[in-house]
C-alpha cells in the first residue's frame, strides 16, 4: 500500500468511529426518543393498513393473526429484557444499566433502527407466508413494540390515579428495585409462566 493511501484509510476508520459516536449521542436525546416512538407507530399502522388493503376478505382470520403477533411480541419483550438487557452481552447490558441508574433519561435505540428491523422481518415473513398474513403478523409485532415503548415512557413519567393503572405501573417499578424479577413491561404473563414474578417476603408463607 502506498503512503498516499494510508491516511485515507485512517480517515475512513476515524470517520466510521465518528459516525458511531454521533449516533450514540443522538440516541440519548429527547428528539430521538420521541421521533422513535412516532416512527414505531407509523410503521406498525402502515403494515397493518397495507395488509388490509391487500386482502380484507377474512376479518376474523386477520384478528386472530394480529392477536398472535401481539402474543409473540410479549415473549420477545420478556426474552430481550431478561436474557439480553440483563444478560452477558455488554452492548445491551451496559445501555440497560444506564436506564436503571437514570430511569428518566432518554436513552433509546436510534429512531430508524426498529422500523428497519421490522421491514426486514416483513420481507422475511413474506418469503414463507402469504403476503397479507406476513404484513399482518409483522405489523402486529411492530404494534406490540410501539405499545411497549409507549408503556415504558408513561410508566416512568406519569403518576396514575386509577388503582388498576397504579398497580400496572408498580410492576415495572418493582423491577427497578429487584432487577431479577418482573421483566415484563406491558404484561406480567411470562413472569408468571417462567417464575420471575416478584412476590414480597410478607406474602410468602412460612412453612
Amino acid at each position: 500500500m502506498s503512503e498516499t493511501m494510508r491516511p485515507s484509510t485512517g480517515s475512513s476508520q476515524a470517520g466510521g468511529r465518528g459516525a458511531l459516536q454521533a449516533i450514540a449521542r443522538m440516541s440519548s436525546t429527547r428528539a430521538n426518543y420521541l421521533v422513535g416512538q412516532a416512527a414505531d407507530f407509523v410503521v406498525s399502522f402502515a403494515l397493518l393498513g397495507a395488509a388490509f388493503w391487500y386482502d380484507h376478505s377474512r376479518p376474523l382470520q386477520a384478528a386472530v393473526v394480529v392477536l398472535l403477533g401481539l402474543f409473540i411480541f410479549s415473549f420477545i419483550e420478556y426474552a430481550f429484557h431478561r436474557w439480553l438487557f440483563h444478560g452477558p452481552v455488554p452492548l445491551f447490558e451496559q445501555g440497560h444499566t444506564l436506564h436503571h441508574e437514570k430511569p428518566l433519561g432518554y436513552d433509546s435505540l436510534p429512531f430508524f433502527f426498529p422500523p428497519a428491523v421490522v421491514l426486514l422481518l416483513a420481507a422475511a415473513l413474506a418469503l414463507v407466508l402469504p403476503t397479507a398474513l406476513a404484513l399482518l403478523l409483522s405489523g402486529a409485532i411492530a404494534l406490540g413494540y410501539a405499545l411497549y415503548g409507549f408503556s415504558h415512557l408513561v410508566i416512568h413519567r406519569r403518576r396514575f390515579n386509577h388503582p388498576l393503572a397504579r398497580k400496572w405501573a408498580a410492576v415495572h417499578h418493582v423491577h427497578h428495585h429487584h432487577p431479577d424479577k418482573n421483566y415484563g413491561v406491558t404484561s406480567p404473563l411470562w413472569d408468571f409462566i417462567l417464575g420471575t414474578w416478584y412476590v414480597s417476603k410478607s406474602k410468602v408463607r412460612v412453612r
